[in-house]
């Protein structure tokens, strides 16, 4: 027998309203606040893409560090 999966953020509706979650989950009731849904839906992407970004921004600079401190030793040793 296959259970079907239950996310955290059905727990959390759980947690904050059985009812509305029972409408979701049982009745298949449509919610009424889809507008809110999807600006928050934006908001998430929005926010995964700044993360991904900083992501990036953190490993160049790591790079751009070790290159530094790379050619500082050659320079002081090499020389």
């Amino acid at each position: 027998m296959s259970y079907p999966w239950i996310r955290a953020s059905e727990i959390g509706e759980y947690v904050y309203c059985r009812r509305a979650w029972w409408l979701r989950r049982v009745r298949g009731a449509a919610s009424a606040n889809t507008a809110q849904l999807r600006a928050g839906v934006r908001h998430h992407e929005r926010h995964g893409r700044l993360v991904r970004r900083s992501i990036w921004a953190q490993r160049v600079a790591y790079v751009a560090l070790f290159l530094a401190v790379a050619m500082l030793v050659y320079r002081l040793l090499g020389a």
